[in-house]
């Protein structure tokens, strides 16, 4: 692949990673989209598209945010997209 397709990519990358999380959580503070504009690995903005996916909350996001681009698997409730609802259906 050459660096203008990677280039196009990682822009393609980033914008859906924005597009997910506003589609779940709304209105993004303005310091996570620079912070997210700021990554310039392609392997960091797939791992975040799947934890966008699939965290409960944009607390927890933030939280992954910070790991980097360590090995990671997507277990347990803190990627379990449907934590918070069945949680108000308790109350």
């Amino acid at each position: 692949m050459f660096l203008y397709e990677q280039e196009a990519q990682m822009g393609d990358d980033r914008q859906d990673l924005i597009e997910i999380l506003q589609m779940r959580f709304g209105v993004l503070p303005e310091e996570l989209e620079e912070h997210l504009y700021q990554i310039s690995e392609f392997e960091t903005l797939q791992r975040l598209i799947l934890v966008a996916a699939n965290v409960p909350t944009l607390r927890v996001f933030m939280e992954e945010l910070q790991e980097g681009n360590h090995p990671f698997k997507l277990v347990g409730e803190r990627f379990n997209p449907l934590r918070e609802i069945g949680d108000r259906n308790e109350e």
